[in-house]
């Protein structure tokens, strides 16, 4: 894939590079894929609780979310938190990192 820089950064965009979204958080979809702490599975939301679901059995991948700035609208339908997408936990690369939360 190749980075067209149309955003105006050549990587990831500063946090705070476009507003946050309707919860006041930012750069949710599309900046880079961010690794879960579950495994993944294609059954997900058949087989996980529908509060706070997680699956816990290793299956060799762990799930993904968001899309990167990499992706481009043709070939990634992705851009949305909902969305999961999976790789091997010793994979690694500029376009996929994760999301230090804290409580209020």
């Amino acid at each position: 894939m190749k980075n067209s820089k149309s955003d105006g950064y050549a990587g990831t965009a500063p946090v705070d590079a476009y507003a946050p979204n309707g919860y006041g958080l930012y750069n949710m979809a599309g900046n880079v894929w961010e690794w879960c702490a579950d495994w993944f599975t294609p059954a997900y939301h058949a087989v996980t609780a529908a509060s706070n679901p997680r699956f816990d059995q290793p299956t060799g991948k762990r799930s993904m979310r968001g899309g990167s700035y990499l992706c481009h609208r043709s070939y990634c339908n992705r851009y949305r938190v909902a969305a999961r997408s999976s790789n091997t936990p010793d994979s690694s690369g500029g376009n996929c990192g994760f999301r230090v939360a804290r409580s209020g």
